[in-house]
């Protein structure tokens, strides 16, 4: 059938690389073409071709009050009605870093940029900028951005298309990159012992969320904030994804941690290209123009953006939407887990908050190596499934799922049975 969505395929093939404007877009490795979006509301998106689906990706993250909701749409109305841009100082810059540094407390001081990769990339530069020390420690799987010297066993789009190390990083930037199982604790103390006093920072995500969904065990998070405390480095963490989703004050609320800095995106603007980051003021005083480090974006603090974050984050906090979406996540793993305990299937299904995986595989998921264990092809049939019956959840065993306030019982009960019907095809 020559769809609308496959005209349109062919048609961005001809000016876009890949066909696509974000690699996990394209469905690779699915058999399938991506299908185009014509409309979003609430929990559910249209394609151009009129086909409905319920949506669990919420644009990966940021529609946590799902698609749409009339007070984002107005704000971000109100606000366009008094000028798009401005290259200037706007109050709405000024109310957004106050939201931020009141509802987490490791940040001092905040700094708005464009996107998640601009806030780790600044937090980066900061970091070596405070410290005088040039190497950084990460972590297999978790995903920075397309950040040059985090390009080193990356995970999100990296990993799904077969490529975690990419073309056109220089061998000298990887160098100054250590990357270190998740979890390993151990290969950390080494790290540190065998490059004393040249590790500027650790970063990590604090729950791994862009090579599926899997968490740290113990007292890892501790261990690292007693290691960088120990050996002069900054802990920072990448709270793009967890940022005011899991908790009103991210994964470092949750686990009681407290980083140096933090990289903020996606809820934080509404649904609007947007980050942040921010930590220790005598850290964040390092930047360009109080200090020598320098950062700059002319579109930093678009007002848009920051009426529609604004918009979204008070909205949450009137309707404790976190209290709502953690009980739509547990109704929802219940249904599951109880599904693919019926099926006798191999998996393992992990959720935090509003935010969950299912893998393809029968073994514990701890690190991205346990990850990459997961049964693609049953994940790609079961995928495949799922959407053929209106159901759409990220087009990768490799990303997380999302659910929004927006999310209704009989949201929950049609995907249990979508989940049953694709589960029972495998």
């Amino acid at each position: 059938m020559n769809s609308r969505s496959s005209q349109l395929f062919a048609e961005a093939l001809n000016h876009i690389p890949g066909g696509v404007n974000s690699p996990v877009r394209a469905f690779r490795g699915l058999g399938r073409e991506p299908f185009f979006v014509d409309r979003a509301e609430g929990a559910r998106i249209w394609d151009v071709d009129g086909q409905e689906y319920i949506d669990y990706v919420g644009s990966w993250g940021p529609a946590i009050l799902g698609h749409a909701p009339q007070i984002v749409v107005n704000a971000i109305r109100e606000t366009a009605a008094r000028g798009i841009s401005f290259g200037i100082p706007n109050p709405l810059e000024v109310e957004m870093a106050e939201l931020i540094c009141r509802w987490v407390p490791s940040i001092e001081k905040v700094r708005m940029v464009n996107s998640g990769t601009e806030a780790t990339m600044s937090c980066l530069r900061l970091a070596r900028g405070f410290t005088g020390r040039d190497k950084i420690i990460k972590f297999e799987g978790c995903y920075h951005g397309h950040v040059d010297s985090l390009l080193v066993q990356a995970g999100s789009g990296a990993l799904t298309h077969g490529r975690p190390d990419s073309a056109g990083v220089p061998a000298d930037f990887a160098a100054l990159t250590i990357s270190l199982p998740f979890n390993d604790i151990e290969a950390v103390h080494s790290a540190f012992r065998e490059n004393a006093k040249t590790i500027a920072a650790v970063i990590l995500e604090p729950i791994p969320a862009n090579a599926g969904l899997y968490f740290p065990r113990g007292n890892f998070l501790e261990a690292l904030r007693n290691e960088c405390t120990q050996n002069g480095a900054l802990l920072i963490f990448d709270e793009v994804m967890t940022g005011f989703r899991v908790a009103r004050g991210g994964a470092q609320e949750l686990f009681g941690i407290r980083p140096d800095l933090t990289a903020l995106g996606k809820v934080v603007g509404g649904g609007l290209p947007v980050g942040a980051f921010g930590g220790r003021a005598d850290i964040m005083e390092q930047l360009s123009p109080a200090g020598p480090v320098y950062q700059a974006g002319t579109l930093s603090g678009n007002p848009l953006a920051m009426a529609a974050g604004l918009a979204q984050l008070r909205e949450l906090e009137r309707i404790d939407g976190w209290k709502m979406l953690e009980a739509a996540g547990a109704a929802f793993e219940e249904t599951a887990r109880a599904t693919l305990h019926d099926l006798k299937l191999p998996w393992v299904f992990h959720r935090v908050g509003s935010m969950f995986c299912l893998f393809f595989t029968a073994d514990p998921v701890v690190d991205l190596a346990s990850a990459k264990r997961s049964d693609l092809t049953k994940f790609s049939r079961y995928f495949l499934g799922c959407l053929d019956r209106g159901i759409y959840f990220a087009p990768s065993q490799f990303e997380s799922g999302f659910l929004s306030v927006a999310h209704d019982a009989t949201d929950l009960k049609t995907t249990a049975r979508v989940m049953r019907e694709s589960l029972k095809d495998l």
